[in-house]
């Protein structure tokens, strides 16, 4: 009984090992085609999340995309985007499993940035102006989000509408990051904020050292010489003259 119920497990395994390599999305497979482009060696694993507005997704050479990953264009299948990509994922990159990309108006990815699983990137959100119309009814508002080349999003991180990141950022896992932030930041918290950075000057610092560092310098070079009182035991001190009063 032993024996069969191995063989078995292995013949499971093998199969299911089949159906995730004929799944996969691919430059040659026939899903591959409905991408806007997909490069060469580009590999989108089998279960895929969910997927549609391939014709205004870009993803750039060599990139590997995990398992439950969702990429979308638009509020749903079949809306026309008008022309150009909408969605950019650049070349050598790593989307962990689980996580969702979802653009409306547009989504700039860097090459070689590597995400961890769950993470969640969008330029879209809800608002609530009206406060008697529910939330979900109101119509959402769009902006831009950019993510440097080289950057490594931490597992769970969010990425919202309007966010800039420069290059070489790290982006804590479970952040949940808005705003801009220059090249070689590290962001954390909720919301995230900059922890830490890296200039040529200054190396890695915290926010606020290389402020302090300049302003201690400037400080330095404009002090005034501290006054001497005169040394009466000192050879050669003679004293001044007073001046004669009529």
């Amino acid at each position: 009984m032993a024996l069969v119920r191995r063989a078995l497990g292995t013949l499971v395994h093998r199969a299911y090992a089949a159906i995730r390599q004929a799944g996969a999305i691919s430059p040659a497979s026939p899903a591959g085609y409905r991408f806007g482009r997909i490069g060469d060696g580009v590999n989108i694993a089998f279960p895929p999340g969910a997927i549609f507005g391939e014709r205004w997704i870009e993803i750039g050479d060599h990139t590997l995309v995990g398992e439950r990953v969702s990429l979308s264009c638009g509020m749903g299948p079949g809306v026309d985007l008008g022309p150009g990509s909408i969605l950019r994922i650049g070349s050598s990159c790593s989307i962990g499993r689980g996580t969702h990309v979802v653009a409306h108006q547009s989504i700039d990815i860097g090459d070689h940035v590597f995400t961890g699983p769950y993470v969640y990137i969008t330029d879209q959100n809800h608002v609530y102006d009206d406060p008697e119309t529910p939330i979900g009814r109101q119509w959402p508002r769009n902006s831009p989000v950019s993510i440097g080349s080289g950057s490594w999003l931490g597992t769970g991180a969010i990425i919202l509408p309007g966010t800039s990141l420069g290059r070489q950022c790290v982006v804590a896992g479970g952040a949940v990051v808005r705003g801009s932030f220059p090249d070689h930041s590290v962001v954390a918290g909720v919301p995230a904020r900059l922890v830490r950075r890296y200039t040529p000057e200054h190396g890695w610092h915290a926010p606020g050292v290389a402020a302090l560092a300049a302003e201690h310098q400037a400080a330095a070079e404009y002090q005034k010489p501290e006054y001497q009182k005169p040394d009466h035991q000192k050879p050669g001190y003679q004293q001044p003259e007073r001046q004669k009063t009529a």
